[in-house]
């Protein structure tokens, strides 16, 4: 470094480092070049070696009030020094500024509050190209006959770079781990909506938004939201995508809790009459065989005089326990009123027998448990000749109160339920 001689500078340059005059600024070079510059200067010292007549780089040099400035470096050997280098032109623009609003840039891009990825799509365009070249008109129908190349299509997809809250969601202690297990992050279910991803940009969408499951590195399941950008001006190379991935699990749990609430019954975690009715309309219009059993507690006046309206709710609780027991298929099992119970069985030849089950299972519980005994008043009905389901709901129901009084007129003793 010290070999260089300076010859002369031009007034920016005495602007630029805060020096008075140009015999100020050459006597004090050793303030300016200096530090980082050792690094930068050997790679000056490469491309000499090599006898490139030019070399740009990038650097750090200071004023003489010591700043630092980030500078854009230039040199060039002048054609008819080429032998000698004797004479080389160097060009120094100041870039601090260009780099300050880097820096800014990056700044808000690794601490975003949510996951951020640049990612570049080009090798993921060049096929695309391919495929049009090859005749593919139709993508969604060229990926289904050839499931393989979906595969190979995320494979094309290069990561640039991720955020700190990247890292977070997924449970990376380095952005190297993540981007080597990739894999487990992206998988399932992603395959299908990274299908309708390229399907959207094979037809010129460049942006979309949709909800799916990612996967921590350890394997814990992520709800998110995922918005994907083609980043303006990129249009013709897909070289600059932007991927923000938001975490909604605990939204998609709220939403669940909710849908939850209204659906079922808090107290024995049973369906709800709205649900019931809304599956009563869904089934109205089908030609299905459907069969009702009706239920009812026996006696729960009785309890909840006597022993109080938590024995009773107990009882409530007991009699949903021994329905959801017997049916675990995904038959429609819900509480439709405080002590009243209704069962959508479809397509059961076995009625009676799972009705008899059900009055099995009442004696057993009955074993577990102390205080009053459990008992339930059954009914059942199944649809005849595409009959209107209210109608077969009512005959469930009327069957079911034959057998309370049944029940009743037995004074509790051992009977048998009356259907139709």
């Amino acid at each position: 470094m010290k070999l260089i001689k300076v010859l002369h500078v031009n007034n920016e340059t005495l602007v630029m480092f805060g020096a008075g005059s140009e015999e100020e600024l050459l006597n004090n070079l050793d303030m300016i070049f200096r530090d980082e510059m050792r690094h930068h200067f050997q790679t000056e010292l490469l491309a000499l070696w090599n006898n490139e007549s030019s070399w740009a780089g990038e650097g750090i040099n200071y004023t003489l009030k010591d700043t630092p400035l980030n500078i854009r470096l230039q040199w060039r050997i002048l054609p008819e020094c080429i032998k000698t280098w004797k004479c080389v032109m160097v060009a120094i623009e100041d870039i601090t500024p260009l780099k300050m609003a880097e820096a800014r840039f990056q700044h808000l891009f690794n601490y975003a509050p949510i996951s951020l990825w640049e990612e570049d799509y080009r090798s993921l365009k060049k096929l695309f190209n391919e495929l049009r070249e090859q005749g593919v008109t139709d993508l969604r129908k060229h990926l289904t006959e050839y499931p393989g190349l979906v595969n190979r299509f995320m494979g094309l997809i290069r990561v640039l770079n991720v955020n700190l809250k990247t890292l977070e969601l997924f449970g990376a202690p380095s952005k190297e781990i993540l981007l080597s297990d990739l894999n487990k992050v992206f998988r399932d279910d992603m395959r299908q909506h990274f299908m309708n991803e390229l399907v959207d940009m094979w037809n010129g969408k460049t942006a979309y938004e949709y909800e799916g499951i990612n996967y921590s590195l350890t394997g814990e399941p992520i709800n998110v939201h995922l918005d994907w950008r083609l980043m303006p001006g990129h249009e013709k190379d897909f070289s600059w995508v932007l991927v923000a991935i938001q975490d909604i699990t605990a939204r998609k749990k709220a939403e669940e809790y909710l849908r939850y609430l209204g659906t079922h019954d808090v107290m024995t975690g049973l369906f709800n009459r709205a649900y019931f009715e809304e599956q009563i309309l869904k089934l109205a219009g089908t030609k299905d065989e459907i069969s009702f059993i009706m239920a009812d507690l026996n006696g729960l006046k009785t309890i909840n005089d006597t022993s109080g309206h938590q024995a009773g709710d107990g009882m409530i609780r007991r009699a949903a326990e021994v329905l959801k027991t017997v049916f675990d298929q995904g038959e429609v099992v819900a509480r439709i009123g405080g002590d009243e119970f209704v069962v959508i069985v479809q397509r059961h030849p076995f009625l009676h027998e799972t009705v008899e089950r059900i009055h099995s299972l009442i004696m057993l519980n009955n074993k577990y448990y102390q205080g009053p005994e459990l008992s339930i008043s059954l009914g059942c009905a199944t649809r005849k000749n595409n009959e209107p389901l209210e109608k077969t709901l009512s005959r469930a129901d009327k069957a079911m109160y034959e057998d309370k009084s049944a029940y009743y007129k037995d004074d509790g003793q051992e009977r048998r339920m009356s259907a139709t």
